[in-house]
Order: C-alpha cells, then structure tokens, then sequence
C-alpha cells in the first residue's frame, strides 16, 4: 500500500529522513558484510567433503552483501547532494517531485527520488512512498500534471488514480 496522505509534507524534512534511513540501512548493510565475510573467510567453514559448499555459499552471500552495501552508499550520496526544486502549478513530475495522489483507496503521497524506491518514510503525520522513474508508478507520472489521471496495472487488474498536487 502506498503511504497514506493526511495534510503536506514538508519536502527538506521528507529528505533529512530518507537519508537518516538510508544512514542506518548502510550502518546494518556494512555490519552484516563483515559478518558475512568473515564466515566466509573462517578457516573452520572449510568444506568438509565435496558436497559440502557452506564456504561458497558464504563468499556468494558476502558478495551479495557488499554489493548492496555499494548501492546504498551510492543511493544516499544521490540524496544527500539532492536539492528538492519546486514544484508549481502545471509544472509537469520529474526527479524531487512530491505528489500527491487519489485512487480508490484513497488520497497518498509519492516521493520521485533519485534512488532507493520501495521505502515508505512516516513524516508529519503522513507516509509516504519513495519511487523512482524507473518504477512502474514513477514512469507513468513521470511529465504528468496535476489534474491528470493515470491508469495502473497489477496483472489482470487495472485501475486509474488522479494527480491532486505536485510539489
């Protein structure tokens, strides 16, 4: 679900705390890569027979950890040099766009950022949805204005929401 609409949201703050998550996602990313490869590394997780791959699965896991380390690092330099532009009145959604938008469920509000979609981030009292172009939603309100409408797909079904505000 995306994040419920209660209000307006603050941009610059909305920011401070995508990077505060993004800050502890990296802190958690960078411990469990060392975890993980240091298990990797164990002279005891040596294999034992040849059906035995505890050790490869653990340099693959470290691998795919360290990875992931890389791409938050990268996702929160994105954010921390992201200066949030205005949004006025018919000015068509791009990169930094805060919208807000109404669908069956009701109103919600959508961050189009530089990276990191997926997160949901509770400020002021609402939540909101981080999304980036490259998401379905993202690259279907990505030049759109307010007023304009938008059909979704999930599989089979289909539905349509309407851009309230763009900010």
């Amino acid at each position: 679900m995306l994040g419920q609409r209660r209000g307006t949201v603050d941009k610059g703050l909305l920011i401070r705390k995508i990077i505060e998550h993004l800050k502890g996602t990296l802190e958690a990313g960078m411990e469990a890569a060392r975890a993980t490869s240091a298990a990797a590394t164990d002279p005891d997780s040596k294999a034992e027979n040849k059906y035995d791959t505890r050790n490869l699965e653990a340099s693959y896991l470290a691998r795919g950890q360290a990875a992931r380390v890389v791409e938050t690092r990268e996702a929160l330099m994105e954010y921390e040099t992201l200066v949030p532009r205005e949004y006025g009145a018919g000015k068509a959604i791009g990169e930094g766009a805060l919208v807000a938008l109404r669908g069956g469920d009701g109103e919600f509000f959508c961050f189009l950022g530089p990276a990191a979609g997926g997160m949901e981030i509770e400020v002021e009292g609402s939540s909101v949805m981080v999304i980036t172009a490259a998401s379905p939603l993202g690259s279907r309100l990505w030049k759109r204005r307010a007023g304009e409408r938008v059909e979704l797909s999930a599989g089979r079904a289909a539905s349509a929401v309407e851009i309230v505000a763009v900010t």
